[in-house]
């Protein structure tokens, strides 16, 4: 995320604009952060490696039979994976006080982060405009879903995420500051800083939260009318994309956005007080929205009945021994489950596959 590096620097330099931030507010708050970000992102890493590393191996191993959705599926895990890759740069940065890798990789990490971050909720919208398709225009746009316009449409969310998160790799670079090497966004006028305020709020939350619930508030009530067993679990699977969307992020994006009006004077009180609530605040609202990407894996692909069968498939092929002791009461309550799917509608399903 564009706001990572700059807030991982500030926790070890008071020594900015806000003269009357106390040396000893800024330790406590580093040696929160030191700790709870060090432990809370080591277990987003591995989980979130896990779970889309397993995604990703699904999808490729049945790549023959992949859809649209599979394939919006396959990019969504793979930039949620890349944003992840790039925590246990900063994790170190956070835990040991300064930049470690040289300008390259601070560049670099901090372009993939972005990228990931971007690219992950811009591949939620396009899977949204998908299922809004395909269930309330499903006649008349049914020729237009293929696999070449599925491709056509991954780049061009690539090349969008890439665009958007060029100014991070421009400006972000390794300073001199007073507790070290410092790997931070430092845009050369304020334009620039308006423009990464700009796209982390309104690209990253509004404008997806407006699409989402736009087209949910459509998709709801086709599926209310339609004869499905599956019916009232995709109803409960559409409300939870959209709430747990808002909960994760919505915090981080707001604590950004008064940090940005704090360091723009916006904001009345005690200075040192609202500099140390409002940096608590960004390091607990961000651990949280960065925890995000662990679960788009459970979200968008294990509710399906049938990646969940190729899933466990493919990890009893892998483990043996695990379908002894976990998966054989899975294994019979997934096949239950298929036979209630079979005679669901076509449409209904694609909404969970």
């Amino acid at each position: 995320h564009p706001n990572t590096i700059p807030m991982y620097s500030s926790w070890y330099d008071y020594n900015g604009s806000d003269n009357d931030y106390a040396p000893s507010s800024s330790s406590n708050v580093r040696t929160f952060g030191q700790v709870f970000l060090t432990t809370f992102f080591s277990l987003v890493f591995i989980i979130g490696v896990l779970g889309n590393g397993l995604v990703l191996c699904v999808l490729l191993k049945h790549w023959r039979q992949n859809n649209l959705t599979d394939i919006c599926l396959f990019n969504l895990a793979l930039s949620d994976l890349l944003f992840v890759l790039t925590l246990p740069f900063f994790t170190h940065y956070a835990a040991v006080g300064e930049w470690c890798f040289g300008d390259f990789m601070c560049r670099f990490a901090a372009m993939c982060n972005t990228i990931g971050f971007f690219s992950s909720i811009f591949f939620m919208v396009l899977m949204t405009v998908d299922r809004y398709v395909v269930i309330v225009h499903a006649l008349t746009v049914a020729r237009y879903r293929t696999l070449r316009a599925g491709v056509a449409l991954t780049v061009v969310v690539w090349i969008l995420s890439f665009s958007v998160s060029l100014p991070i790799l421009i400006f972000t670079k390794v300073a001199n500051e007073s507790y070290g090497l410092g790997c931070r966004y430092a845009p050369e006028s304020y334009d620039w800083k308006l423009y990464e305020l700009c796209a982390t709020n309104i690209l990253g939350l509004v404008l997806p939260l407006l699409v989402m619930v736009a087209c949910y508030s459509r998709i709801i009530p086709k599926l209310v009318n339609m004869r499905s067993a599956k019916r009232h679990r995709v109803i409960k699977l559409i409300i939870s994309i959209v709430l747990t969307f808002f909960l994760f992020w919505t915090p981080y994006n707001l604590s950004m956005f008064l940090d940005f009006l704090k360091s723009e004077g916006k904001l009345q009180g005690d200075k040192c007080c609202l500099q140390y609530n409002l940096q608590l605040a960004v390091i607990v609202t961000e651990a949280l929205a960065f925890s995000h990407c662990c679960l788009n894996p459970i979200i968008y692909a294990f509710v399906g009945q049938r990646f969940m069968k190729r899933a466990l498939g493919l990890l009893r092929n892998w483990v043996p021994w695990l379908h002894l002791v976990f998966f054989r009461d899975l294994s019979d309550s997934s096949h239950r489950k298929s036979s209630v799917v079979s005679r669901s509608s076509d449409v209904s399903s694609t909404i969970i596959t």
